[in-house]
């Protein structure tokens, strides 16, 4: 089966896309869109994703990769049950999503900044594990710091996919996922538009509730 997903599924421009990194990706493009529209899809479709993508990132020797591809499964277990849990719902029904604290701002940024060093060290200590330390380890971290505000109903959560965008990009096409490459360009897009549409949210579920005339205040 490992070979299998790993087997060229077509070439485009000169690049040879395999079939872990086309499907995968394809997925994990369907869970970002579920997860603008705020539905608890998203998670069990970034599973999946996290599986099949393990495939695509051992083809290519990044560990780094497949070290994500864990913490995205793991992760969007943990996410799956804080979405369904109930206690994050706004009075529409819909999942109620809000801007950081400046606590936890730091908190994201700082433990961001700190795993990056961490797991970039580690990678150039034990060379094997990646060709690409310190971009590897950046999207490792990053990509958790993401789910973990994402998990949370934070705005930033976008923001920090942004960040990973723009190391991921240059980084998956260098080494041969053209596909990863592909998708993280149209994740760009999907960034924004998800950016503006929890932005705008997050102010009508902030703004005040009037009562209507003659009701108890």
């Amino acid at each position: 089966m490992f070979d299998q997903l790993n087997a060229e599924a077509f070439t485009v421009f000169g690049q040879h896309v395999i079939w872990s990194d086309a499907v995968g990706n394809t997925i994990g493009l369907l869970a970002l869109a579920l997860g603008w529209r705020r539905s608890v899809w998203t998670w069990p479709a970034q599973f999946l994703s996290g599986v099949v993508l393990v495939a695509a990132y051992l083809s290519a020797h990044l560990s780094g990769g497949v070290g994500k591809q864990l913490l995205v499964i793991v992760v969007a277990l943990w996410g799956w049950r804080q979405w369904t849990k109930g206690s994050r719902v706004a009075q529409d029904g819909s999942l109620a999503v809000r801007f950081a604290s400046w606590r936890e701002r730091g908190l994201l940024l700082g433990g961001t900044a700190l795993g990056t060093l961490a797991v970039g060290g580690l990678f150039v200590a034990v060379p094997d594990l990646s060709w690409n330390p310190w971009p590897d380890a950046y999207i490792f971290v990053g990509t958790l710091a993401a789910m973990l505000a994402q998990a949370k109903g934070l705005v930033e959560f976008w923001a920090a996919w942004l960040l990973v965008d723009v190391v991921g990009v240059p980084l998956a096409f260098t080494s041969g996922l053209a596909f990863s490459g592909l998708v993280y360009v149209i994740y760009l897009a999907l960034v924004l538009w998800g950016l503006r549409d929890w932005w705008l949210r997050s102010r009508a579920n902030a703004a005040p509730k009037v009562a209507p005339e003659g009701a108890p205040a």
